[in-house]
């Protein structure tokens, strides 16, 4: 018999089986702190804010990194913290180099929901990147007077998105605070909690909620939310931090009867305010 010969297409095989990663060109690099840089990534497919991708340099691993930005047809930003043996090596990439891909991944924020009516969105530092898409399409709304967003980071210095942060703060209302600040700092100081009982809402009972950002930080932002009137099916959150190979196999992010992975990590609070880890 004759031999066959077996091709392997990356780009292809990839999009037909999620476990093979394609790879994907640095087309910037923005770097925010020491430690968090976005990288803006070559890519042509349909993605939606909250979704997430799996990156990966083979000999060190893949991490999974939620969206930050989206450029329909050309690229995704991804804002990567460095933290470990597969950050620290993507950190060692420039523009014009590759790293490999597999995703998107998750269900993401339908941003549909908030185009209209009163929306409060709620983050708390790296917790802003997988919500980046939905204050951007807050901004661009037909109603921006509506909708409010409270940012909140540890410190000034630790501020991701600054550019992003003067932008909305002039299409919508922002409220930046930041955990503490040295002497002569004239921003707002305290936590994101601080500022929800002020929300002038006409009607928080019919109003929509974003909340994402650290778990304590979830916890008493939704608490705040409710005690505000909010109804619990108009509040959604991501378990982000629970996100792990993507595909739900390896049952790091199951939580109860859920996959973060494949249920998530965009939950309605519902369904999350029962998800006991």
């Amino acid at each position: 018999m004759p031999s066959q010969t077996v091709t392997f297409d990356a780009v292809n095989d990839a999009a037909v089986n999620p476990y093979i990663p394609f790879s994907s060109e640095i087309l910037d690099v923005i770097k925010h702190t020491k430690k968090e840089y976005t990288f803006r990534m070559a890519y042509e497919g349909e993605v939606r804010p909250g979704q997430f991708f799996e990156v990966s340099v083979p000999k060190f691993g893949e991490a999974p990194i939620s969206v930050s930005g989206i450029v329909p047809g050309k690229s995704i930003d991804l804002t990567i913290r460095r933290v470990g043996r597969v950050t620290n090596e993507v950190f060692e990439n420039y523009v014009g180099q590759k790293l490999f891909l597999r995703g998107p991944f998750g269900n993401g924020f339908d941003v549909s929901l908030y185009q209209t009516g009163e929306v409060v969105v709620v983050a708390g530092g790296t917790g802003v990147s997988p919500v980046r898409g939905v204050i951007d399409s807050l901004a661009t709304s037909p109603d921006p007077e509506n909708k409010y967003v409270i940012v909140g980071f540890k410190s000034p210095d630790d501020m991701l998105f600054r550019d992003d942060l003067a932008r909305w703060d002039k299409a919508l209302n922002l409220t930046l605070t930041v955990d503490g600040a040295p002497e002569g700092y004239e921003g707002n100081i305290g936590l994101v909690t601080k500022y929800i009982p002020d929300l002038p809402l006409k009607d928080p009972k019919m109003a929509q909620a974003v909340v994402v950002g650290p778990p304590p930080m979830m916890r008493f932002s939704i608490k705040g939310l409710l005690e505000l009137g909010f109804a619990e099916e108009n509040i959604w959150v991501s378990q982000e931090r629970r996100m792990c190979c993507g595909l739900g196999k390896c049952g790091h992010c199951r939580i109860g009867e859920h996959y973060v992975c494949l249920d998530g990590p965009v939950f309605n609070y519902t369904v999350s305010k029962d998800m006991l880890d």
